[in-house]
């Protein structure tokens, strides 16, 4: 792996937490309204998990997932001004929530219910199988999502028919404030593959390069036809729930134990001990990400609130085929891509400081 992809690595999971520290200030301050849910302690699991793919893939993340959607490509400017429910967010200022999806960038929105978006991904990967494509659809859901019964149909209609999907499980010890071990009666969520006929693997997901190669190990076996698999990735919810939930339930001492676990402070400390991160360049990282950071804040608190004239649009899908990715028609707006069509012109919402680091 060369320097470059290790600094790219660290930068997203950095920039993950960054953003989400920054939206948890802004909900403290009443500029947020609803809930936020935050991913401290999921960043290895959900950046490394998405740096394994390859443009035409698409992820299908749920509510803890920032770090996917940035790899992808989400603009933190728009992932602002979707929090602040601004008129130019990527739902047009009618949502609040990371409920948002591009599929410019093979992001498919999430569906609050977890488990729900399961059966979706099992769509999508039927039609990269059916168009002969050899790109994988990447799933996520949290521990409890897996004890529903659209996890279960999905896995077995994806294993039987041998669809280009994996699945990472994000097991962060709680369904809400329901403990692991209140939930199974087994050790590892990944033994679940087996009946299901398909491989399963547990990792130490607060270990980004761990993370990665399990997930780029599935990546290759779903990409060469092989069907399924699920990734169990180990890991922690540092914060409740949601920012309304004090998570006392969580035993101090575990607490503790996991945050000696941190995965952006272990990749840190690994990529200093090769050599690969130096003072500066951690100086010069955490000033790029504040002033994006910064930027993404004042772009979308100086964005328009959303037009009441446009309260009915896009309730139903426009007429026409659907674009998928690759496609002769995946220009066409969908999404994020929808205020294209109102404008008249692409909207953007990459900053300069972004264009220069690059998109995947």
């Amino acid at each position: 792996m060369s320097t470059n992809t290790f600094l790219q690595i660290y930068y997203f999971m950095s920039l993950t937490r960054a953003i989400e520290d920054r939206t948890r200030t802004l909900f403290l301050q009443g500029r947020i309204m609803g809930g936020v849910y935050t991913a401290q302690g999921h960043e290895a699991t959900t950046v490394g998990a998405a740096m394994t793919l390859r443009d035409g893939d698409c992820i299908v993340p749920q509510h803890r997932d920032l770090g996917m959607h940035l790899v992808r490509g989400t603009s933190p400017r728009a992932v602002m001004c979707q929090w602040l429910a601004r008129g130019n967010s990527p739902t047009l200022g009618r949502d609040g929530q990371i409920h948002i999806g591009d599929m410019h960038h093979g992001i498919v929105p999430m569906i609050s219910l977890l488990g729900e978006s399961l059966p979706v991904a099992c769509g999508i990967a039927l039609t990269m199988k059916r168009l002969k494509r050899t790109n994988v659809v990447l799933a996520s859901c949290g521990d409890g999502a897996t004890n529903t019964g659209p996890f279960h149909e999905a896995m077995n209609f994806a294993s039987v028919q041998k669809f280009p999907l994996v699945l990472v499980i994000e097991n962060n010890g709680y369904a809400y404030s329901t403990p692991t071990h209140q939930q199974f009666a087994i050790q590892n969520l990944s033994e679940r593959a087996h009946a299901y006929g398909i491989p399963g693997e547990n990792v130490d997901g607060n270990d980004v390069l761990a993370v990665m190669e399990a997930v780029a190990r599935a990546v290759e076996h779903a990409r060469s036809g092989k069907g399924p698999t699920i990734v169990e990735c180990k890991t922690f919810r540092v914060r409740g729930h949601s920012e309304a939930d004090k998570a006392d339930y969580v035993p101090q001492e575990v607490r503790m134990e996991w945050l000696a676990k941190d995965p952006i402070k272990r990749f840190e400390h690994y990529l200093m001990q090769q050599g690969v991160l130096t003072a500066s360049t951690k100086a010069e990282i955490e000033t790029k990400i504040k002033a994006i950071v910064d930027d993404a804040v004042h772009f979308a608190e100086n964005s328009p609130a959303p037009d009441v004239a446009t309260v009915a649009d896009y309730i139903f899908a426009p007429d026409g085929p659907i674009a998928i990715i690759g496609e002769p028609e995946a220009h066409n707006p969908r999404y994020v891509n929808a205020l294209d069509t109102r404008t008249g012109q692409p909207f953007s919402t990459v900053s300069k400081a972004e264009e220069a680091l690059g998109r995947r």
